[in-house]
């Protein structure tokens, strides 16, 4: 009788998962956003809908971040579907929306390169010996015109409404392909930097900033070479790359230790999510595309730009059927839930962190996951993620498992109240709701149940008594005066009790 009586208490237990977030401060995180392009790379032109519906604080998912293909073109109108003119309509939106635009090369013009055309150079499959096969580079001789090409490009948008907040070195410079690219060795970058990068009209086109080439995946051997060298250091302002069979807890972590710490940017600017399926994204799939974007931010990116915005595994429905390939075989799918520029449930998975993560900083947490894991070491069935913005601490929290979690929350300051947004389904009504947390008095700990498969994000509002709340401040050292904590400067000093910057020092007013 006592061991069964034992034995069913052992069973009976709920376990509980802790979370402890530190004040230690690690990125600060500009924001999330994708690519303005659409079947094949083809921008959206005046059929950007899908733009409008995903673009701005005050739509529903709050992406602030397009990237557009500079096209191998001289004037933006001489190159059929793929000239400048096609991104042209969404730029417009997205800048008239507080957002930042950058642009990305996937070819210089044919006449700079080695092969003489936009094509990357593999014709005939992987035969590097096919004469036909000619590796597309740009020609040594060329390397002075490359920028001046870049200050085109910059032009012709600023005539036509849109200053670049940035623009790229290359789309994935260490990949071979059958379609618009051109090759760098990681030296080769180095050189074209280092000797010419100086020639990018930075005076004229607002400060515009520069990103490093962006590899297949994040790889010490394209970014580490730009950082150690300290002409390329003072040039490069944002380290990127992509996550194709590169985990970001991996490879995006370790390539980034020296951007970090040279206070470079690091963004993701390209990835697809389980693009070649038969299906629409179960929400458990979903949850996995939720699960990268946190590892890319434990990983210290400051910006994820996903792949397609429009597509069925994406954020908007294209309305159309779509192929995909097994064993080389192509096929074709539909399903009546991918509905032309509808907001698919992928959207609202990223609007967590695009509408909540956005100019935040993240926090260190007890759950953060160090570099250099396998996948199998990777914690996946629950993970976790905090960030300080402003009065508020933000807490996000993924379960994939099929159970429910008890999890207890430790914060670094007390809070008074909060919101929750809860998903847990691909069903439209339980893809984001929203509730007022029930906190008494103010508390650092908070205990909560996380539903079976679900994404919650906690937006816990700080308590203005807290005495402890060093680090919190956005404004920046040495202005001078009273200002609130989110940067508002008041004329007299502050007769209400709070917490407040004077001359750049906090100050508690009791």
């Amino acid at each position: 009788m006592i061991l069964i009586v034992a034995v069913t208490a052992i069973q009976a237990a709920k376990p509980t998962t802790s979370l402890k977030v530190y004040a230690t401060k690690k990125q600060h995180i500009t924001g999330f956003g994708g690519a303005c392009c659409d079947g094949a790379m083809k921008p959206f032109g005046d059929d950007n809908a899908c733009v409008g519906k995903l673009y701005g604080k005050k739509s529903k998912i709050g992406l602030n971040i397009l990237r557009m293909e500079i096209s191998p073109s001289f004037t933006g109108d001489n190159w059929g579907d793929y000239d400048w003119n096609g991104s042209l309509p969404s730029a417009q939106t997205v800048k008239k929306r507080g957002g930042i635009v950058f642009g990305t090369p996937w070819s210089p013009p044919g006449e700079y390169k080695t092969n003489g055309t936009a094509q990357g150079g593999k014709v005939n499959g992987d035969n590097e010996n096919d004469p036909q096969n000619q590796r597309g580079k740009l020609r040594e001789d060329c390397y002075e015109k490359f920028f001046p090409w870049l200050n085109t490009f910059l032009k012709w948008m600023h005539d036509h409404g849109v200053d670049v907040d940035a623009v790229s070195l290359q789309n994935e410079p260490d990949w071979w392909v059958n379609y618009s690219g051109c090759l760098y060795d990681p030296q080769d970058l180095v050189k074209l930097v280092k000797n010419y990068a100086y020639m990018l009209d930075r005076e004229t086109y607002g400060g515009v900033k520069l990103i490093s080439g962006e590899p297949l995946g994040f790889t010490q051997n394209y970014t580490d070479p730009l950082m150690q060298d300290p002409t390329c250091r003072e040039q490069i302002d944002i380290v990127a790359g992509h996550l194709y069979g590169h985990l970001p807890l991996q490879y995006m972590k370790a390539a980034g230790v020296l951007p970090l710490q040279y206070g470079k940017e690091l963004w993701m600017t390209e990835h697809s999510v389980l693009d070649n399926i038969d299906h629409m994204p179960t929400w458990y799939e979903n949850l996995i595309f939720a699960e990268e974007l946190n590892e890319c931010m434990l990983a210290g990116c400051t910006g994820y730009i996903y792949w397609y915005l429009r597509a069925h595994w994406a954020f908007c429905g294209t309305g159309q059927p779509w192929t995909y390939r097994i064993n080389n075989v192509e096929y074709t799918a539909s399903s009546p839930d991918n509905k032309k520029d509808e907001l698919l449930p992928r959207a609202f998975v990223m609007s967590h962190f695009a509408k909540n993560v956005t100019g935040s900083t993240r926090l260190e947490t007890s759950q953060d996951v160090n570099a250099g894991r396998t996948k199998e070491e990777i914690p996946q069935d629950y993970q976790f993620s905090a960030y300080v913005k402003g009065d508020s601490i933000i807490v996000m929290c993924i379960n994939t498992t099929e159970n429910t979690r008890d999890l207890k929350i430790s914060l670094p300051y007390n809070v008074k109240s909060g919101t929750l947004w809860l998903s847990t389904s691909n069903e439209s009504a339980n893809l984001c709701q929203k509730s007022d947390l029930d906190i008494a008095e103010a508390t650092n700990a908070y205990s909560y149940v996380m539903p079976a498969q679900s994404l919650s994000t906690f937006i816990f509002t700080i308590d203005d008594g807290s005495t402890d709340i060093e680090g919190v401040s956005y404004v920046k050292e040495g202005v001078r005066g009273w200002c609130t904590l989110d940067g508002r400067r008041l004329s007299t000093k502050p007769t209400r009790k709070g917490i407040y910057v004077h001359n750049g020092k906090k100050v508690v007013i009791k």
